[in-house]
């Protein structure tokens, strides 16, 4: 007899253990996001894009953008926001929140999106740097990439109420290079050229 409550004893202490120790879930809730609290230190924090994506939501509406909208998750075809400028343009946008500088993917990513969003505009903002490769692929197809630094100057601008300064950083004119074509040296593969010729 001694032995079975020994036994059921131990049962019910091993069930209780298990029971207290069991995560409680929450139904998922939506984030919500006050542009006047969050800082640059916040944004490193975020484990994903779409704690940041939110972020730069609720930013742009409360900098005045009445008509900025997030796209849809998987099927963005590579913009997260689309807003239109103080001029009346719109502007197709892609977050980055990495712990590591953005590479030219982002680049090519946002500026095929401009055409489905009928966007005339593009650009990317990171809570870092971009890739040499990034900056200059950016330049040739006049995409804006908005650094760190940029960032925190609008998150500073906005919090102060400054708001027109943050808008003049964020639709600034993005660097651009124009080069001529004849002087740009393309490296070929020759190989696929051979093949080609042959073809003919």
């Amino acid at each position: 007899m001694i032995i079975l409550l020994v036994i059921l004893a131990i049962i019910t202490a091993v069930f209780v253990f298990k029971v207290l120790s069991r995560k409680k879930s929450y139904p998922p809730q939506s984030i919500v996001i006050d542009p006047l609290k969050i800082t640059i230190q916040d944004i490193d924090r975020m484990v994903d894009g779409t704690g940041f994506v939110e972020y730069l939501y609720r930013l742009f509406l409360a900098m005045g953008y009445s008509d900025a909208y997030k796209t849809r998750g998987g099927r963005d075809f590579g913009s997260d926001l689309v807003f239109t400028d103080g001029e009346g343009v719109r502007n197709v946008v892609q977050a980055k929140c990495y712990s590591y500088p953005v590479g030219l993917e982002a680049v090519q990513e946002i500026y095929s999106s401009m055409r489905y969003y009928r966007a005339k505009k593009s650009m990317v903002i990171s809570s870092n740097q971009y890739t040499s490769a990034c900056e200059e692929l950016a330049s040739y197809n006049a995409v804006r990439l908005h650094s760190r630094s940029d960032l925190i100057e609008i998150i500073n601008f906005f919090k102060s109420g400054q708001i027109d300064k943050a808008k003049d950083i964020l639709e600034s004119e993005p660097r651009i290079i124009l080069e001529s074509w004849d002087n740009k040296v393309i490296k070929k593969d020759f190989k696929v050229e051979k093949r080609w010729v042959a073809k003919k």
